[in-house]
């Protein structure tokens, strides 16, 4: 067994779809970022990743290449995921935390589990989401932007 921790955060960009875990989430400004500002499956992508030994998000799909511009970043997780699985691991389960005063995650956890099941090979059972405010403190609690927390199990493949 071999557990990776994920972390990223991203500013609002009112001028982009806020898109998280693969989830649209109307009614709510998007993330700036060099691909499509996914900040969950940038979190979970560093967590299955690291558990792997295999780097990072960034070193594996560079910003600042013009290749991963406005990408997909579940895209980029399910090509992570093909790595994960050539180095022999499966992901047993994958925990994360949505820090934001807005968007309210409760609303879309069930589609984000789903989401990110579908990428990882695993059941949505095996994927926890959750969301948590910063009580009007620091950035998140100004509302600047957004911070997700992602702890992900692997283990090896036997089959």
């Amino acid at each position: 067994m071999r557990i990776g921790l994920g972390y990223d955060s991203h500013r609002f960009d009112p001028d982009r779809p806020c898109v998280l875990g693969g989830v649209q989430i109307p009614d709510s400004p998007g993330l700036l970022g060099f691909s499509d500002g996914d900040a969950v499956a940038h979190a979970v992508t560093d967590a299955v990743l690291g558990a792997a030994a295999l780097g990072d998000i960034g070193t594996h799909f560079p910003p600042g290449d013009d290749q991963w511009r406005g990408a997909d970043s579940m895209e980029l997780l399910r090509r992570a995921m093909t790595l994960v699985h050539e180095a022999g691991y499966r992901v047993v389960n994958v925990d994360l935390t949505v820090v934001t005063e807005r968007p309210r995650i409760g609303p879309v956890a069930t589609e984000i589990r789903a989401s990110l099941a579908q990428a990882l090979a695993i059941e949505p059972g095996d994927v926890s989401v959750k969301g948590k405010t910063n009580e009007g403190m620091g950035w998140e609690g100004r509302e600047e932007g957004l911070a997700v927390h992602a702890v992900a199990l692997l283990a090896r493949d036997r089959g």
